[in-house]
């Protein structure tokens, strides 16, 4: 099994993040993807950040990190903003978050 940090663009402070939600290889990382990669970050009380979804995207598919742009970039954002949307409501406490995450408190309650 290879370290995460084998993966262009993924340094030690990404690498510690994703351990933490984790996920530990760098052959875990690939089989889930970047979008359920991110998702479990986002679960496991990640800020979400449009720069490093896109970055965890060009790493999985080796490119460097500052190559997205254009209409590649424009689709990585409403792909971000959807998971985003799912996953994090800054206006919702931890534990509420946690409800929601185990369906006790609905996605549209507030």
């Amino acid at each position: 099994m290879s370290a995460l940090t084998t993966i262009k663009n993924i340094g030690p402070a990404f690498e510690k993040s994703l351990t933490a939600a984790g996920i530990t290889t760098a052959e875990e990382l690939r089989a889930l993807g970047a979008d359920a990669a991110y998702q479990r970050l986002l679960e496991n009380g990640a800020r979400p950040h449009f720069i490093g979804y896109y970055v965890l995207h060009m790493a999985l598919q080796g490119r460097p990190w500052n190559d997205c742009k254009g209409e590649e970039k424009k689709t990585l954002r409403k792909q971000f903003d959807k998971l985003k949307s799912q996953n994090f409501d800054e206006d919702r406490s931890e534990l509420e978050r946690f409800l929601n995450q185990i369906g006790v408190v609905p996605a549209d309650s507030k």
